[in-house]
């Protein structure tokens, strides 16, 4: 529900708490760029882990090491807060988004969040991992809330958890919840991946013997039920699969294409195991279905070193392209394109307007109909989510492209939260009340304690770009 605020709270307790969003409670379980062991450097040699960024054995040195400013306060009131511009571009009066937690770090912790509407449901698909504790080695398995979307009171009604009990292959733990939906058979494909016990991504790297198994399981009944775990490591990376130090999917919704196969679309990335002393690097690729799933090529991999990604469809009718954007090393996001369905991606390039925090973190993308030619235009935009600070994961922005996929037309942010932020996952959502688009996001908040969804239009973030239509 949108609300209309006419009073903004601040709470002098939470001004006088100095870094109360810079560090988890056990930085040892802090989650850098990519979920895994941190990184050690060994022989003067720097080891990267999915955290993205090398450490000293004796010290641990991920962002909740860098000091800084303490955060404003996001002005929450409720179950609601204020989507605000960063400090830098102060916005005037804002809407009051609602937002509600999805996930809340209890006897379990709860991290990876990956969304999924369904339009002709009205469901809304929250997924994230269910861990011991927040540490990556801890993760146990893949767990669904589904949210029965009200279009007459803009609300959305959380159903009880439930475990994606199938989606496990023994002895292993799953991670990485990647959906996608196949619209035209009515599949509903969930990608994760599954490694065993408490091996950790630091010790693949550091053995280069890759454990990981990619794996998937279906459902016909919109996730109310789902098929046995299918392991496709075999038959969808083969021999390349001694190759890689390790791999991964998503995490996040996957794509399907408005091509004439109607292509499915995985994004991941790859440790590519280099000749010593070199250490395995990661770069990203999609894996692609041109039969609804039956069977599964691998795409070429990106230029750079690039880590977690997601793909959109972005162009017009004559020339579709396949856009990808990933967490890099950079202190900036990279993006691809492709012009062949994602099996190949050209000219690699940073983007220095999406910034990325000292050791990287996984962002959101997803393209939709601009609003000038309704909602049956053939030219996308973008919209992005990523958090917004270059010095450390809070202050969670949403950005804009409306000249997609040039890489100079990205929006300043938009602030969806601010504080700690990191993962997040974007869904369309079709018209909202003010009837420009509408869109979901479920995100990482507080220091990793809780997954919140939150909805937002387009208009209520950037009204500017509806000003000079």
């Amino acid at each position: 529900m949108i609300k209309i605020s006419t009073k903004i709270r601040f709470s002098k307790y939470l001004l006088r708490m100095p870094h109360r969003y810079e560090r988890c409670r056990n930085p040892r379980e802090a989650r850098g760029p990519w979920h895994g062991d941190v990184g050690r450097r060994k022989g003067g040699r720097a080891v990267w882990g999915r955290t993205g960024h090398p450490v000293s054995p004796a010290r641990p040195r991920g962002e909740h090491h860098v000091p800084g400013p303490i955060p404003r306060c996001d002005c929450r009131e409720g179950p609601s807060f204020l989507l605000q511009r960063p400090p830098s571009s102060p916005m005037a009066s804002c809407p009051v988004l609602h937002k509600e937690t999805v996930f809340q770090t209890g006897a379990h912790a709860y991290r990876i969040p990956a969304l999924l509407y369904l339009p002709q449901q009205k469901t809304l698909l929250a997924f994230a991992e269910k861990r011991a504790s927040k540490k990556d080695e801890h993760a146990k398995l893949i767990v669904l809330r589904r949210g029965s979307y009200d279009a007459s009171t803009r609300q959305v009604r959380w159903h009880p958890q439930e475990a994606v009990a199938q989606a496990q292959l023994e002895g292993h733990r799953s991670m990485n919840p990647s959906p996608l939906y196949d619209k035209k058979t009515g599949t509903l494909f969930l990608f994760f991946i599954a490694i065993p016990g408490q091996v950790s991504e630091h010790h693949q790297l550091q053995t280069r013997v890759n454990v990981t198994r990619l794996c998937q399981v279906t459902s016909t009944d919109h996730g109310r039920s789902w098929s046995p775990a299918r392991d496709l490591t075999d038959s969808v990376i083969g021999p390349a699969h001694k190759d890689w130090a390790t791999f991964a999917v998503g995490p996040g919704h996957c794509l399907q294409l408005h091509n004439q196969t109607q292509s499915l679309l995985v994004p991941a990335y790859a440790y590519r195991n280099l000749p010593f002393p070199r250490a395995p690097a990661p770069s990203a690729f999609c894996l692609v279905s041109h039969d609804h799933g039956h069977t599964w090529a691998r795409g070429s991999f990106v230029a750079l070193d690039t880590l977690e990604c997601q793909v959109a469809e972005v162009g017009d009718a004559e020339q579709r392209v396949v856009y990808l954007n990933a967490r890099s090393r950079l202190q900036a996001r990279v993006q691809a394109q492709s012009t062949n369905g994602g099996l190949d991606f050209g000219e690699t390039q940073p983007v220095k307007q999406l910034v990325e925090p000292p050791h990287g973190c996984q962002g959101s993308i997803i393209s939709f109909p601009s609003p000038r030619g309704g909602p049956d235009s053939p030219h996308q935009w973008l919209l992005y989510t990523h958090p917004t600070d270059p010095k450390r994961r809070s202050n969670l922005g949403v950005y804009l492209n409306r000249q997609a996929p040039a890489p100079l037309a990205w929006s300043e942010p938009a602030l969806l939260a601010t504080g700690s932020c990191a993962y997040s996952d974007l869904q369309s959502m079709g018209a909202g009340p003010d009837g420009s688009p509408q869109f979901g996001c479920l995100y990482e908040s507080n220091d990793y304690e809780e997954i919140v969804f939150v909805m937002f239009t387009l208009k209520q973030a950037f009204p500017a770009a509806f000003l000079l239509q």
